[in-house]
């Protein structure tokens, strides 16, 4: 008498009299074949159909699914300086640019060809360049640019 193995995950119905017929913890089933012409046939519908099958319901449990936590290793994230994001802010060329000192108070004596002065954007010294991206770390700076 031969023997069909097959490889199930899902619910699937075994014979009512097959004495030869087990399940096995692997998911794997024995069914008996009479002779070469039954043969097993898996339906759509996820069961084993045939004449010598079973109507009663059989299911397999699957195993567990070990559930794995990526964790990434890129380092401490940094943290923006807020004070010094309110003072900075890179044009589109890349450079850093702030705002000149004087232009908050005591503005009557000053003139207005000082106070327009006082107005405009300034760029950041090259030699400061180390201090304000080291507080404000996400910055997109050109280093090349002069």
């Amino acid at each position: 008498m031969a023997c069909a193995t097959a490889t199930v995950s899902f619910a699937f119905r075994l014979p009512p009299r097959a004495p030869y017929t087990r399940v096995s913890h692997s998911s794997s089933v024995d069914v008996p074949l009479l002779n070469k012409f039954s043969s097993l046939k898996l339906s759509s519908s996820s069961c084993i159909s045939g004449s010598t099958l079973p109507h009663r319901l059989c299911t397999v449990k699957p195993t567990r699914i070990q559930h794995l936590t990526i964790v990434s290793a890129k380092g401490y994230k940094m943290k923006t300086h807020k004070a010094s994001a309110k003072r900075f802010r890179v044009t589109g060329r890349g450079k850093i640019v702030r705002r000149r000192a004087g232009k908050q108070h005591l503005l009557a004596k000053k003139n207005t060809k000082r106070k327009l002065r006082l107005s405009k954007m300034h760029p950041v010294s090259r030699a400061d360049y180390d201090n304000v991206i080291g507080a404000l770390p996400y910055l997109k700076v050109n280093r090349n640019v002069t």
